[in-house]
């Protein structure tokens, strides 16, 4: 399963005005209802309500939000980069300037797992981070999100 399973082109947008953790999850519940038809106060209840039992900030500037809704059929993603990082109670304390959000059905199993652990790999390699940060553009940002990893010839 790659990024572009869970993503669509329309589902990343760069952000220059959030100031705050609240902000950015009204930013992606916006961005959500926008994309996917769903509520923009359910989506930011679910993400809140999951931040309640621990901080989705991973650490380096990422965050991975993410929530259960009802009514998703399949897992779905939302990426915001930030111009300016915005606090998020990450685990390393620094502020976080890009969030990949994940939504999952509310009886998804491994299926939700799997998509977190992708995200997540992604997300920890520097120069993946890098290059998103350098390019402030939504095209370039999905393409540069669920472009396939290279494979080294042995």
């Amino acid at each position: 399963m790659g990024l572009a399973k869970l993503l669509k082109p329309e589902a990343v947008k760069v952000v220059n005005a959030a100031s705050s953790k609240k902000r950015l999850m009204q930013d992606l519940g916006d961005l959500v209802e926008s994309v996917y038809g769903f509520q923009a106060n359910s989506v930011v209840e679910a993400l809140m309500a999951r931040e309640a039992l621990g901080p989705t900030g991973v650490g380096h500037g990422v965050a991975l939000p993410h929530a259960r809704l009802d009514g998703l059929d399949a897992v779905v993603g939302a990426f915001i980069l930030l111009d300016r990082p915005v606090d998020f109670a990450s685990v390393d304390r620094q502020p976080v300037d890009i969030a990949f959000a994940l939504f999952a059905p509310e009886e998804a199993g491994v299926e939700h797992l799997k998509a977190l652990a992708l995200v997540s790999r992604t997300l920890r390699d520097s120069a993946i981070c890098s290059k998103l940060r350098a390019n402030p553009d939504p095209a370039t940002l999905y393409t540069i999100l669920t472009e396939e990893p290279s494979v080294q010839a042995a």
